[in-house]
């Protein structure tokens, strides 16, 4: 006599079978069309289409010899990323015996209040449900013998203490790991998150999701210098069924099309400037993409700007401008001012030197300043805590930074280099009564991971004004003179 089916064997050998078809497992693993699923038959669209490429990834090769499956996705508000984030854990979990996994986002408060809220919501309607205990910080298996290597765990990230995140491995299984809201989370958390990607031989899934709220960190370059390693999706809120479309066009109409209000919040697009960024990512990207002829600037001068190194991870950069062209600049890390001034002395030679601005700050370029001088050079000492010429400015490295900005809008061409580019993007300014301050040099350095010395090096050539050459037009005379006529390197060309 045959023995009798077993449900549970049936349930786990079927569910087995969606271990690399998360969107199969999503159709089969819920009610849909009724009970609280009533008006739902399955996934929106743009969902659809994530759980189908992480599938297809995922059965692309053996385990031994698949990398990590990097997923980010930028969007507008409303467009149901919590749930997707739901059913990617429950999938993972319950399709890989001894999956193990993180998920964090920006606060804890949106940790527990929405993502594992969310969570809650979705393991009570999931066919697994039983398999599993879900807790307030965690999901993991029934069976005690796994409870500690079969799980995914909440943690709120903390910069003090990322043991939990570099400590992800689970080599020859699967790991997932899920960033919600992860504009926010620090460059850190990403940066130790990062040793989970070197175990060999095991299924590792990297999932990032939210609102494109900032131009600087980890997620924004997810979509920028990093691309090549993630797949990205940007979802417009107003392509997504579940969005409150009346919503959605009231912010378009308050705030207009290309506002960051609603780039960020109903485009899921990356914003032009954040409320307080003093040079916007288009305008960064517009002036690397400039290409001038130097003979349109023969006449205006070659000005330096130097950045002196004030600790160990900091770097030297010399940068050179001419009239509205910034060229590649020099960076270097040498302790030995003497050496650093040697270089800017050969740099000084190799053009028309007009002037030359050397960071003072807390003296750590007067070494330099003092050599060159000693050369016979004639460098500018500038002090970025200084006095502004204009007193709309709190001090002259806003001055600097001010006349940085307003050159690039008006025609600079900058080079094309990615870590100028994220430093500049991470200026951002404030006020001190009525003057404009721009923020801390530990604020950028906190946001990018690193000084901003290139940025710095290069609103140094905007210290002070710099007499432009002179040029005598051949046949005009003025009273018996040749009449010489000042060249504005700033005029439109």
């Amino acid at each position: 006599m045959a023995a009798a089916p077993d449900p549970q064997a049936e349930l786990i050998e079927f569910i087995a079978s969606f271990q690399h078809d998360p969107l199969g497992f999503v159709l089969a693993a819920f009610e849909w069309g009724s009970g609280e699923l009533a008006k739902f038959d399955g996934p929106d669209e743009w969902q659809r289409g994530i759980l189908t490429e992480l599938g297809e990834k995922l059965s692309a090769g053996e385990i031994s010899a698949m990398e990590a499956v990097q997923i980010a996705v930028a969007s507008g508000h409303g467009i149901g990323k919590s749930a997707l984030v739901a059913w990617l854990i429950l999938w993972a979990v319950s399709t890989f015996e001894d999956t193990k996994g993180v998920v964090t986002a920006n606060t804890e408060n949106q940790l527990k209040t929405k993502t594992w809220a969310e969570l809650a919501k979705w393991y009570r309607l999931c066919i697994t449900r039983d398999w599993f205990v879900f807790t307030a910080t965690a999901l993991f298996s029934c069976d005690v013998e796994h409870e500690k290597t079969w799980r995914i765990d909440m943690i709120p990230w903390s910069e003090r203490n990322t043991e939990a995140f570099a400590g992800l491995h689970n080599k020859g299984k699967r790991i997932l790991l899920v960033f919600d809201e992860a504009s926010s989370i620090p460059d850190l958390i990403w940066e130790v998150s990062e040793g989970a990607l070197t175990d060999e031989g095991t299924e590792i899934v990297w999932c990032c999701f939210g609102n494109p709220t900032k131009n600087t960190g980890r997620f924004r370059e997810c979509f920028g210098k990093f691309r090549h390693r993630w797949s990205t999706r940007q979802i417009d809120s107003r392509t997504v069924a579940m969005t409150n479309k009346a919503q959605l066009a009231k912010w378009v109409a308050d705030y207009g099309e290309d506002s960051d209000f609603v780039r960020v919040r109903v485009r899921g697009v990356f914003p032009s400037a954040s409320s307080n960024q003093l040079i916007g990512s288009d305008a960064i990207e517009v002036a690397q993409k400039r290409s001038y002829k130097i003979e349109l600037f023969e006449r205006a001068p070659d000005i330096l700007g130097v950045d002196v190194a004030r600790q160990g991870d900091d770097s030297s950069v010399i940068a050179r401008r001419k009239g509205k062209i910034a060229f590649p600049l020099r960076q270097m890390r040498i302790p030995d001012t003497m050496r650093v001034a040697s270089q800017v002395a050969i740099a000084g030679d190799a053009c028309d030197m007009g002037a030359c601005f050397v960071d003072a700050t807390g003296g750590y370029g007067v070494g330099v300043i003092d050599a060159l001088r000693g050369m016979g050079r004639d460098p500018v000492e500038v002090y970025f805590s200084g006095k502004a010429i204009d007193p709309r400015y709190f001090n002259k490295r806003s001055e600097m930074y001010f006349e940085l900005a307003k050159w690039i809008e008006s025609g600079g061409q900058l080079p094309d280099d990615v870590e100028l580019a994220e430093e500049l993007a991470a200026i951002t300014y404030t006020f001190q009564g009525d003057k404009f301050r721009l923020c801390d040099k530990d604020d950028i350095k906190a946001a990018i991971g690193r000084s901003p010395d290139k940025a710095d090096a290069l609103a140094l050539t905007f210290a002070f004004p710099v007499a432009s050459r002179k040029r005598v037009l051949p046949g005009v005379s003025d009273g018996g003179r040749r009449r010489v006529l000042d060249y504005d390197p700033m005029a439109s060309i």
